[in-house]
């Protein structure tokens, strides 16, 4: 039988059961992004179908796959393939056009798109021990988010960015909040004087922000928006070791510290010297303030008060940031999403 599996482990492990290779490829392949956008077609029958929690989490899954294996087998290898597809973190595709769990329940049926009761969409043991750790935490806090919110991404999955890459958009966010900051406190530090102090800041701008940074006169939301990234800001420079600690985010950030730090850093040698805490710290971050994002959301919807007195612009700020970290949807900047 031909089997198709979609692994989202970086490195899937070696597939020691008899088996006939018909074909393999990962993320250097450009071809795979496109089959993946058709299984994702199939899986919503071309739009056909409405989404529903299982069918979001499928789509979530092909949309971190790393590697595409097409093999056969023997079905009396079944029990092998499991094996192997629950630490290569995949979904498999069977001849009936089925899609599967590791351990064979259907996720989505091809005729219905329904799943079997009980089926759950595969998760690293990394990412489920993180979240029951998160989940843990945020009893303890008196913060109730759904059991059914998923793991974020796992250290096995993930490629998080580079640390250089890191401190020059963090050194590029410092330059769009001082600047923000100072037209709303009426002192106006000119561009190009800070084009002087910070010229990394201003090689490593995102479009949108190269847009306010060179408007004559700004609208104040973008303003309000380029202020409350020092609070992304805090993460990057947290991420890169430039501050001790991550605080729960019941207040903003202590900015002149901040501040401080970005001054003290904001030059190639340290662009160039950064290192990032280890991926599990990272990832930790990301699976609370993923949660967190979910509660302030869930209480602004329901017009009641931030659970925890947790503060939402802070949380929603971190979580885009830490998404941009780790890579979520591989999307740039500006477009980086924060879905709850």
């Amino acid at each position: 039988m031909l089997v198709n599996a979609y692994c989202t482990h970086r490195d899937p492990p070696p597939i020691l059961f008899p088996h006939t290779l018909r074909g393999r490829r990962d993320t250097t392949d450009p071809e795979l992004a496109g089959h993946l956008q058709g299984f994702m077609g199939f899986v919503m029958d071309g739009g056909k179908r409405p989404m529903t929690a299982m069918r979001y989490a499928v789509i979530r899954h092909l949309e971190r796959v790393r590697h595409h294996v097409s093999l056969e087998i023997d079905p009396s290898q079944l029990e092998a393939l499991e094996a192997w597809a629950i630490e290569a973190n995949a979904l498999v595709f069977l001849p009936d056009a089925t899609v599967r769990a590791p351990n064979g329940a259907v996720l989505v049926d091809p005729s219905t798109g329904e799943p079997q009761p009980g089926a759950t969409v595969p998760h690293p043991r990394g990412a489920q021990e993180r979240k029951r750790a998160s989940d843990g935490r945020l009893a303890e806090l008196g913060v109730a988010v759904p059991a059914s919110l998923p793991p974020v991404v796992d250290a096995t999955e993930v490629a998080l960015r580079s640390a250089d890459e890191v401190a020059a958009r963090a050194i590029a966010l410092f330059a769009c909040a001082v600047r923000a900051e100072s037209l709303t406190s009426g002192k106006e530090i000119p561009v190009d004087e800070l084009e002087k102090r910070l010229p990394l800041a201003f090689a490593s701008l995102s479009p949108k922000e190269r847009a306010f940074l060179f408007a004559s006169t700004p609208n104040q939301q973008d303003v309000v928006n380029h202020l409350w990234r020092y609070e992304a800001l805090a993460v990057l420079a947290w991420s890169l070791g430039w501050l001790p600690e991550l605080p729960l985010p019941s207040r903003i950030c202590d900015v002149p510290a901040l501040a401080k730090a970005m001054l003290e850093r904001g030059n190639q040698d340290f662009v160039d010297s950064s290192a990032l805490r280890p991926t599990a710290e990272i990832l930790d971050a990301l699976d609370m303030h993923f949660r967190f994002h979910w509660a302030t959301t869930d209480a602004r919807v329901k017009k009641g008060p931030p659970p925890a007195g947790l503060e939402p612009g802070v949380v929603a700020e971190r979580h885009h940031a830490l998404n941009w970290l780790a890579r979520f949807e591989d999307a740039a900047w500006d477009d980086v999403d924060t879905p709850t």
